[in-house]
This record gives structure tokens, sequence and C-alpha cells, in this order.
């Protein structure tokens, strides 16, 4: 199984600390943001990355080379203009082979367990599911969250059932094998689709997550991992949710 890493963003909001350096290697206890996704990756047995870039992508280039130090194959997908997430995932496609594949996010920092990506798969395949986004309960910067759950079927947000997708998600290539390289489009209309058409499930994982989206949640983040408190053993996700 392949995966894949959104690290394309211009991370506006995090300016000025993203004009010279691409969000995904801000620093976090230590180490760029995104290596902690290739180090779980890596854990997980999930050997094949790709990893798309625009703003600053030759400075990841340059920070990440082919991930041989953490036991990975990297390979690249630049992107002139961030083509957000359904059209970044879309260039990438020949890269991602034709099964399902695991994509993360590049500025979020979670202890969710990629290890269970290929079961996750089987379990795709079984209920002809196209997709699988794993959730989280509201942030409080994201009260009124993005989608519901119900009995592992990913739904439209309704009132009092909601929560937030987390940027980790599961995804059959096909979904995206009409987009035309090179075309810019965003992930939700996609799986608003594929909601309709009872295609898209998911689980919501209640251990560490953090959406690295303002310099006080960075800072606060590396805070905590200095102090050794937010990294550990992924805990129990639950496919129930609530609706």
């Amino acid at each position: 199984m392949r995966a894949m890493i959104l690290a394309a963003g211009r991370g506006e909001r995090m300016r000025p600390l993203t004009d010279t350096c691409p969000k995904p290697l801000l620093p976090v206890g230590g180490r760029p943001l995104i290596e902690w996704h290739l180090l779980r990756l890596a854990r997980a047995g999930l050997r094949e990355v790709v990893i798309n870039h625009a703003h600053l992508g030759h400075l990841i280039e340059a920070a990440l080379g082919d991930g041989a130090r953490w036991g990975l194959r990297i390979r690249y997908s630049p992107e002139g203009e961030a083509l957000e997430t359904a059209g970044g995932i879309a260039q990438a496609l020949p890269l991602l082979g034709e099964a399902p594949f695991l994509v993360v996010n590049g500025d979020v920092f979670t202890d969710f367990d990629f290890g269970r990506a290929r079961s996750i798969a089987q379990q795709m395949h079984a209920a002809r599911l196209d997709a699988w986004c794993v959730m989280v309960p509201n942030p409080a910067e994201h009260p009124r969250g993005d989608f519901t759950l119900r009995a592992g079927r990913l739904l439209r947000a309704a009132e009092g059932g909601t929560c937030t997708f987390s940027g980790v998600a599961l995804y059959q290539p096909a979904i995206f094998a009409g987009i035309r390289p090179g075309t810019r489009l965003p992930l939700r209309p996609i799986l608003d689709s594929l909601i309709d058409a009872s295609r898209a499930g998911g689980e919501c994982h209640f251990g560490q997550w953090v959406d690295v989206g303002t310099a006080e949640r960075l800072a606060r983040l590396d805070a905590q991992c200095r102090a050794g408190s937010p990294v550990g053993s992924a805990p129990a996700s639950s496919s129930l949710g609530t609706g």
C-alpha cells in the first residue's frame, strides 16, 4: 500500500513563518512536522510515499531526499500552483498505483495508527466503499464540524451529530481518475458525491490530533512534544460515531 502526504499548501495563516519555510518543515519537538508522519508510516510498514508540493517545494525535497534515512521511498509530485486536495491527488495519481492508498494532510499532527490502513482497505472492499475518512471530535476552532458518522458510514453534517475531518483517509484511485491533471479542485465535492451514492465510510479517532493551523497552535504543540506529553501509542478508534 502507498501513502500520500499533502504538502502543497501556502500556510497563509502561519505567515511570516511560512514566507521562508514551507509549513510541513516547521519544527515540532525538534524535528520537521512532516517527519512525524514519515516516522509513523515507516513504523507501520508503509514504505512507498508520495509527497506533493508547491510553495517552496524545493526545500521539502532538499530536506527529505529520497526517504532512505527512514527506510522509505519518497517520490514527489510538484505543482506550479497548489491544486487543492482533489486536484493534488489527481495530479499524483500515476505515482499512487491501482490499489487503495492512504492520504494524510501534512499540516496535522496525530497518533492515528497508520498500520491499520491495510485492514481498512479490506473493510472498504467488503462494504463496497470508495473512501474511508478518519474523523475527530470537533476542536474548539471548528465547533460545527464537517460530517456525521452513523454505523461506519459518512453522512452530510446534521445538527447535533457532527465531527471534523482529520485529514487522514483512504481512497480508491478510481474516484480521482476523471480529473484532468492540473485541475484545481477541492475534496469536499468528491466526498459529497460519494456520500450521496453511499460509497463513503469512516470512523472517529479519539486520540492525539492537532490541526497546526496557527503559530499559536504550533508553539503549543512544540512545547508539548518537547515535554514528551502528546506522543505515544495510538489509542483505539471507533467506526460507530454519533448521529
